[in-house]
C-alpha cells in the first residue's frame, strides 16, 4: 500500500536519525598526536580516511540466527536506534515491575486479603528496593565500564524479572523474605542507569546524545504508563499474584530478543551497514579508543569539587523525589481523596506519565535541534530545558495541592508531570556532555544519590498520610513543588554543557593509547621517514594513503653495504647476481626470423 509505505518511510527518517553533520570531540581529544580535527565534517560515503577503509574492515562473523534473521527492527533503518528502541523496552519492564506492590498494597486495603503489617514494615517494605538500588549505582559504572555495558544491562533486567516472579511467595512466608528479595531487585536494577550511558558511549554520536539517551529513558516513564493500568486491570481481574508473573515472564523473554539485537560497540555488530558504521566512528573519533578509568585512574577530587556535577546530583534528587512519590502513591492520592476505584486509579495515574512519554523523546529532539542550529549554546540548552520543566512540574504540584475536584486534581498532575518531560533532556544527558568518558561513573553517582530520595520519599509520606489520608495530600504536594524550587536555583546557577578540563585526557593516557608515540610499532604501523618510510617533501611524515601508494623497489637479499661494527659484515656490498644463465635457445625465445625448424 502506497499509505503505508509513506508513513513508514517517514517513521524511519524520524527514529532512523540520518547521516547528517556532526562535531567531532573538542578540547583534549583534538590534540592527540597528528588529530587534525575541529569544526563540523559531513559524513560521506566513500574515499580512503584511514589506511585500511571501512569496506575492507574485518566483519565479526555471522551467528547461526544471522543467516535467516538480520539482527535489526524491520521499521527501524538504523541499527543504533534499534539499540535504543529495546533499551526503551527494557525499562518499561523495570518500571512497570515497581508499579506491581502499589497495586498489591491496595487489594490489601480492600480486606480480599489480609497482611497486618506495621507502619514501620510498611514503609521497610516500600523502600528495600532502593536499599540495594543504592548501594550498587557507583559499582554499576565501574561494571559498565570493565565488561560489555550492553550485557550488564540486559542480565539486571533478566535476573530482576526472575525475582519478580518470586514475590508472591515470598509473601506468603513472611515480610522479611519480602524485604530480601526487594533488596535483591535493587541490586541489580541499580547498575542499568549507569550501564545504559556506557552503551551510549560508543553508539552515541555526540549530536544525537540527546535524541537517543532521551528515547531509552522515556521507558522509564511509558514504563509506569503501562504498569499502572496493566497492574490495576490484572490485579481487580485476576488476583493480585498476576502482575508480578506477567511482568517476570516479559523480563525473560525480552531478554533474549536483547542478547540478539544488542552488541557492545558499533564494530562488533555481524549486520550493522558501512555507512552507519564509518558515521557513528568518524563522529565519536578517538575519544572511544581512550582506556577505560579504572578505580585508581578516575578523578575523584574533581568530581567532589565540580559545580557543574553537584548541580546534575541535586537535580536527580529532586526529580527522584517527585517521580517516586508519583509511582508510590499517585494511586492512592486518587482512591483516598476522590474515592476512584483501583481499575480507575491505575488508568488515570497512567494519564500523566503517557503524556511524558511522548514528550521525553520530543524534547530530546527539540535540544538537538537547537544545539545544531546554533540557537543556544549546550550550557544554555541543558538549563533551558531542566529548569522549565521543574519549574512547571512544581508550579502544578501547587494546583493539585489546593485542587478540591477530581477533573482539577487529574489535569494538574496530568500537565505538570508532562511538562517535566523536557527536563530530561537537561540534567540526565548532562553527564555526556561534561565528562563523556566518565559519563557511567557520573550517572551512577547522580542516580545512587537520587535513590536516597526514594528511601526517604516512602518514610515521611507513610508518616504524614497515616491515620489523615484526606488532609495530608496538600502538606505532600506542597514539599514536592518546593523541592523542585530548590532544583530550578541550584542547576540553574551551577550547571555546564561543556566538556570539563578534569575529563580530557592527560599526556599518559595519550602515550598509553597511543603506542607509536611511545617509542613501540607494531607490524602494521607506518615508520617514520628516518627508520625507512616514506617522508614528505617538507621532511615530515608522509600521509598514510600516500605511503601506501608510493612505489617502492622490492629486495629480497642483502644488496647494501651491512651496519658498522658487524663482525658477520663482509668487507664490501654484496653485488646482485642472477641465479641461472639467461636462456639462448631461439626457438622458444627468439624471434620467428630467429626461429629454426
Amino acid at each position: 500500500m502506497p499509505g503505508f509505505a509513506d508513513i513508514k518511510d517517514r517513521a524511519s527518517n524520524v527514529f532512523g536519525g540520518g547521516f547528517e553533520k556532526f562535531e567531532m570531540p573538542k578540547h583534549g581529544y583534538d590534540q592527540m598526536d597528528g588529530a587534525a580535527v575541529g569544526g563540523a565534517y559531513q559524513a560521506d560515503t566513500g574515499g580512503n580516511d584511514s589506511p585500511m577503509s571501512f569496506e575492507e574492515i574485518e566483519r565479526p562473523p555471522l551467528r547461526h540466527v544471522d543467516k535467516y534473521v538480520r539482527a535489526e527492527c524491520p521499521c527501524i533503518k538504523t541499527t543504533r536506534y534499534t539499540i535504543s528502541l529495546m533499551t526503551c523496552l527494557g525499562f518499561i519492564i523495570s518500571f512497570g515491575m515497581r508499579c506491581n506492590m502499589g497495586m498489591a498494597k491496595l487489594q490489601f486495603e480492600n480486606g480480599s486479603v489480609k497482611y497486618n503489617w506495621t507502619v514501620a514494615m510498611e514503609s521497610a517494605v516500600d523502600s528495600s528496593f532502593f536499599w540495594g538500588y543504592l548501594v550498587t549505582q557507583v559499582p554499576g559504572g565501574f561494571l559498565a565500564s570493565m565488561f560489555p555495558a550492553n550485557r550488564i544491562f540486559g542480565t539486571a533486567i533478566a535476573i530482576s524479572a526472575f525475582l519478580n516472579l518470586l514475590v508472591p511467595g515470598a509473601m506468603m512466608l513472611h515480610p522479611t523474605v519480602v524485604i530480601l528479595v526487594r533488596v535483591l531487585q535493587g541490586l541489580v536494577e541499580g547498575v542499568t542507569y549507569p550501564a545504559c550511558h556506557g552503551i551510549w558511549r560508543f553508539w552515541a554520536p555526540p549530536l544525537e546524545r540527546s535524541r537517543l539517551a532521551t528515547m531509552a529513558f522515556s521507558g522509564s516513564y511509558a514504563g509506569v504508563v503501562i504498569g499502572m493500568p496493566m497492574s490495576g486491570i490484572l490485579t481487580g481481574s485476576i488476583s493480585w499474584h498476576a502482575p508480578f508473573y506477567f511482568y517476570g515472564v516479559m523480563g525473560l523473554i525480552w531478554y533474549c530478543f536483547w542478547l540478539w539485537l544488542s552488541f557492545e560497540k558499533p564494530r562488533q555488530h555481524p549486520t550493522i551497514s558501512v555507512k552507519e558504521l564509518k558515521y557513528i566512528e568518524k563522529s565519536l573519533g578517538e575519544s572511544v579508543q581512550l582506556p577505560m578509568p579504572t578505580i585508581a585512574t578516575t578523578p575523584w577530587r574533581h568530581f567532589l569539587t565540580s559545580m557543574p556535577v553537584y548541580a546534575i546530583i541535586v537535580a536527580n534528587f529532586c526529580r527522584s523525589w517527585n517521580f517516586y512519590l508519583l509511582v508510590l502513591y499517585q494511586s492512592a492520592y486518587l482512591k483516598h481523596s476522590f474515592d476512584f476505584r483501583i481499575e480507575e486509579t491505575g488508568i488515570l495515574g497512567a494519564l500523566p506519565h503517557l503524556l511524558m512519554t511522548i514528550i521525553v523523546p520530543f524534547g530530546g529532539m527539540l535540544a538537538d535541534h537547537i544545539r545544531k542550529s546554533g540557537l543556544l549554546s549546550t550550557t544554555n540548552v541543558r538549563k533551558l530545558f531542566n529548569c522549565g520543566g521543574f519549574g512547571l512540574e512544581g508550579l502544578f504540584f501547587l494546583v493539585v495541592a489546593h485542587a478540591t475536584s477530581s477533573m482539577g486534581a487529574v489535569t494538574a498532575l496530568t500537565l505538570g508531570v508532562a511538562f517535566s518531560g523536557f527536563a530530561i533532556s537537561g540534567y540526565n544527558v548532562n553527564h555526556l556532555d561534561i565528562a563523556p568518558r566518565y559519563a557511567s561513573i557520573l550517572m551512577g553517582m547522580s542516580n545512587g544519590i537520587g535513590t536516597i530520595a526514594g528511601l526517604i520519599c516512602p518514610i515521611a509520606i507513610d508518616h504524614l498520610t497515616r491515620g489523615q489520608p484526606k488532609s495530608c495530600w496538600s502538606t505532600v504536594f506542597t514539599i514536592a513543588a518546593t523541592v523542585h524550587l530548590v532544583g530550578i536555583t541550584f542547576y540553574g546557577i551551577f550547571a555546564s554543557g561543556e566538556l570539563q578540563p578534569w575529563a580530557e585526557p592527560t599526556v599518559e593516557e595519550q602515550r598509553a593509547w597511543d603506542p607509536v608515540g611511545s617509542g613501540y610499532e607494531k607490524e602494521t604501523t607506518f615508520n617514520e621517514a628516518g627508520d625507512g618510510g616514506a617522508a614528505s617533501p617538507s621532511g615530515g611524515m608522509m600521509d598514510p594513503s600516500a605511503q601506501i601508494n608510493a612505489t617502492k623497489t622490492v629486495s629480497y637479499g642483502a644488496v647494501q653495504q651491512h651496519v658498522a661494527n658487524n663482525p658477520f659484515a663482509y668487507p664490501t656490498a654484496i653485488s646482485e647476481e642472477t641465479v641461472q644463465p639467461e636462456a639462448r635457445d631461439t626457438y622458444l625465445h627468439g624471434n620467428p626470423t630467429e626461429r629454426t625448424y
